[in-house]
C-alpha cells in the first residue's frame, strides 16, 4: 500500500513538471507574440502619424524623377513626417489631376502651366521647384540625312507628340533660318522611338538625358540641335513640380517639409548619380542599369547647372517663355511670372 501511495505521488509529481514546462514554454512563446506584435504596433502608429502626401508623375518613372525616388528611399520623407506615395497619372493630364486635388504635387512643364493658367478657366496650380535649370531638349535627325539646321526643315516631316507649343517652336526656329514652316509635315509619332527616323520621319524633338542616351546605347547615329542654342526663348523650365494653389494655401508647412526632402534627394542625385540610378531602377525595372547610370551621369550636372541652389526658378525665364507663347498664338493673354510660379516654399 505504501509502494503504490509514493508511487502515485511521484507520477503526480512528474506531471505537474512537464505540466510546468509547458507552461513556462507557452508563456515565453505568449512573451514573444506580444513583443512584436508591440513592435507591429508601434510601427503602425508610427506610419499613422506620417502625413499622406501623392506625388503624380507626368510620365512613366524615369531620371527625371531621380530625386523623389532617393527621397523617398533614403528615407528623407519620413524623417520629415510625410508618407510620399509616388503615382503614374492614369486618369488625365497631370496639371488637371492635380488642381482637383486627386494629388498634392505633380510633375509637369512651365508650357503647360502657362497655358493651364492663361485658358478661359484657369487651373488652381502653380509651380513650386524647377527639376532642371535649363531646357535639355532639342531636334534629332538621322546623322546621314541632309538636315542640318531649321534652315533644312522644308520638304521634311517631324513626327511628334500633337503638344500644344509644339508647333510654335518649329514656326519660330524655321523662321529664324528663312525657312518656309508651310513646307514642314507634322505627325504624330507612333513610338517606334529613334528608329523612326531612318524610314517613317525626318525629325523628332528628343530629351538629351534620355532619346540621346539610348541611340548612343543602340549605335544609332544622329544630329542633335540643342532648343535653348536655336533660340534664347525655348530655354524655359522643364520639368517643374507643381502644387494645388489649396494646397499650398492650408498646407503650407507640409510644402515646405516635403521640397525640403526633395532637395535633399536631388542633391544626393547629383553627388552620387550611380548609386541614385540602383535606387531609381527599384522602382523603374523594366530600364537596364547602364541606361539609367549613362542618363544619371548626364542630368547630375543639369539639375544644378549654373544655380547654388536646387529648384529656384526666375522671372525672366517665365516671362520671356510667356511672351512668346503669346507671340505664336498658343495663349491668348499673358501671365505675369507671380501667377505662374513660386520660390517661397523652397529651402532657404
Amino acid at each position: 500500500m505504501k509502494k503504490r501511495t509514493m508511487a502515485a505521488i511521484l507520477l503526480a509529481a512528474a506531471a505537474l513538471s512537464v505540466t510546468g514546462c509547458k507552461g513556462n514554454g507557452n508563456d515565453a512563446g505568449i512573451s514573444e507574440k506580444t513583443e512584436e506584435n508591440q513592435r507591429a504596433d508601434k510601427k503602425e502608429e508610427a506610419s499613422a502619424k506620417l502625413e499622406q502626401v501623392t506625388v503624380i508623375l507626368d510620365y512613366v518613372a524615369n531620371t527625371n524623377h531621380t530625386g523623389l525616388y532617393v527621397a523617398k528611399d533614403k528615407g528623407y520623407y519620413e524623417e520629415a513626417g510625410l508618407d510620399v506615395s509616388i503615382v503614374e497619372p492614369t486618369e488625365g493630364a497631370t496639371a488637371t489631376l492635380v488642381s482637383v486635388g486627386k494629388g498634392d504635387f505633380g510633375i509637369s512643364y512651365q508650357e503647360d502651366v502657362t497655358v493651364a493658367l492663361a485658358s478661359k478657366d484657369p487651373l488652381p496650380i502653380k509651380a513650386v521647384a524647377a527639376v532642371i535649370q535649363h531646357n535639355t531638349s532639342g531636334f534629332a535627325v538621322y546623322e546621314e540625312s541632309d538636315i542640318h539646321s531649321p534652315a533644312d526643315f522644308e520638304g521634311k516631316t517631324y513626327a511628334g507628340w500633337g503638344g500644344p507649343g509644339e508647333e510654335a517652336v518649329l514656326k519660330a526656329v524655321m523662321a529664324k533660318e528663312g525657312a518656309d514652316f508651310s513646307k514642314l509635315s507634322m505627325v504624330i509619332s507612333d513610338g517606334s522611338g529613334f528608329a523612326a527616323l531612318k524610314d517613317k520621319a525626318d525629325i523628332m524633338w528628343f530629351y538629351e538625358g534620355w532619346d540621346n542616351i539610348k541611340c548612343k546605347m543602340k549605335g544609332f547615329p544622329i544630329r542633335y540641335m540643342e532648343l535653348r542654342q536655336l533660340d534664347d526663348r525655348l530655354d524655359y523650365y522643364t520639368p517643374v513640380i507643381i502644387a494645388g494653389s489649396r494646397v499650398l494655401d492650408e498646407k503650407p508647412d507640409m510644402v515646405r517639409k516635403f521640397l525640403k526632402a526633395t532637395e535633399a534627394g536631388y542633391r544626393y542625385a547629383v553627388e552620387n548619380p550611380d548609386e541614385s540610378a540602383e535606387i531609381l531602377q527599384k522602382y523603374a525595372p523594366d530600364y537596364s542599369i547602364e541606361m539609367l547610370q549613362m542618363s544619371q551621369e548626364y542630368l547630375a550636372g543639369k539639375y544644378m547647372e549654373d544655380s547654388e541652389t536646387w529648384g529656384t526658378m526666375k522671372d525672366s525665364v517665365w516671362d520671356s517663355y510667356t511672351d512668346f507663347l503669346k507671340e505664336y498664338g498658343v495663349i491668348d493673354r499673358k501671365i505675369p511670372a507671380y501667377e505662374c510660379y513660386t520660390n517661397e516654399f523652397l529651402p532657404q
